[in-house]
């Protein structure tokens, strides 16, 4: 089926269509963004402004039609860290129902990290062994550790990169004195979510999502994104220490000249480094596999798997009816595809 896949996060609205099948990979067809910073949009009673709002029931209109054009027989819509932040979310989701009759699903941050676990899992597959997944987001960070597809531990930690650059790192270029404070406290911030993250059971694999992972693998040597999927992406800690002190330096204009930044991201990219460098440290990873699906992925993946479930129950009970009918029930059989 070609699906439609619009995500609300705190930078961008974003719409992927994919052509997607249970038991094989979604093939993304189109991408359509929109920057409308609703984490920015947040007012001093917590509240998304009326400017906010009417851009984001914009954005999801035109993006539903775009949708529709598209052939996607179904469009799934999730929100993330600034709907979910919001104190007025509900009327403002309300809004966007009203006029464009799509209900937007507001994830909570554990859920942002069971999908994301999902996502990576299914890249890498079950002889990955056990994976730890970091995923950095304009208003949260999201951290999962597990065998299987149901992570053991599922975190998101209010450690965003847009979130700590309009609390931290207001100047550009950002302050040194600043930056020293935050790594500080994100050393604080992370200590017992990490301790719990360790508890659960030594990594065989660890691995990032999310485009400030994969701008900052770029900026430290990665392949670029034209090079494919499968080619194999890395971000070590020592190269992460090196590009903060060279991009810490630096103007927001300066580094969304950078190849791999894009003119949006730009502004974060600092804190989202300090982040990721934080992140790695508390968790002793030294070396962090760059995976190319992420949430969106884990949303479809597990759309997938529920049409799947769905249609097995249907089927199985039309065969229990029909068995009944004729006066007897067949054996239990396995079902699976």
């Amino acid at each position: 089926m070609r699906l439609g896949v619009l995500d609300v996060g705190s930078n961008t609205v974003h719409l992927l269509v994919v052509d997607a099948h249970r038991g094989g990979h979604p093939t993304p067809m189109s991408s359509t963004k929109s920057v409308l910073r609703l984490a920015e949009q947040i007012d001093g009673k917590g509240r998304l402004t009326e400017r906010g709002a009417r851009s984001l029931v914009d954005a999801v209109d035109e993006f539903t039609h775009i949708a529709a054009t598209s052939g996607c027989e179904q469009t799934m819509a999730f929100a993330t860290s600034a709907v979910r932040d919001a104190t007025n979310s509900d009327e403002v989701l309300d809004r966007v129902a009203a006029k464009t009759g799509v209900r937007v699903t507001v994830l909570s941050g554990r859920d942002e990290a069971r999908l994301t676990s999902l996502a990576v899992r299914r890249w890498y597959g079950w002889s990955a062994g056990r994976i730890l997944a970091l995923d950095i987001g304009g208003g949260s960070l999201e951290i999962s550790n597990g065998v299987d597809e149901e992570p053991d531990v599922a975190l998101s930690l209010p450690l965003g990169a847009g979130r700590l650059t309009r609390e931290w790192l207001p100047d550009d270029p950002p302050d040194r004195r600043r930056i020293g404070v935050l790594r500080d406290w994100l050393d604080a911030e992370l200590r017992d979510p990490a301790r719990e993250l360790r508890a659960a059971g030594k990594p065989d694999l660890a691995v990032a999502t999310s485009k400030t992972f994969r701008s900052l693998a770029r900026l430290t040597g990665a392949a670029p994104s034209g090079a494919g999927l499968r080619v194999k992406r890395q971000l070590t800690a020592s190269g992460l220490r090196q590009l903060i002190s060279f991009i810490s330096r630096m103007t927001r204009d300066d580094r969304a000249e950078l190849e791999g930044v894009s003119a949006d991201r730009a502004g974060q990219l600092v804190a989202g480094a300090l982040v990721a460098e934080a992140a790695m440290r508390a968790l002793s990873v030294d070396t962090l596999e760059i995976c190319p699906w992420a949430l969106r992925e884990g949303v479809i993946l597990r759309r997938l798997d529920t049409e799947f479930l769905d249609t097995e129950f249907t089927d199985t009970r039309e065969q229990t009816e029909t068995a009944e009918s004729a006066g007897s029930v067949p054996a239990a059989t396995n079902s699976s595809r």
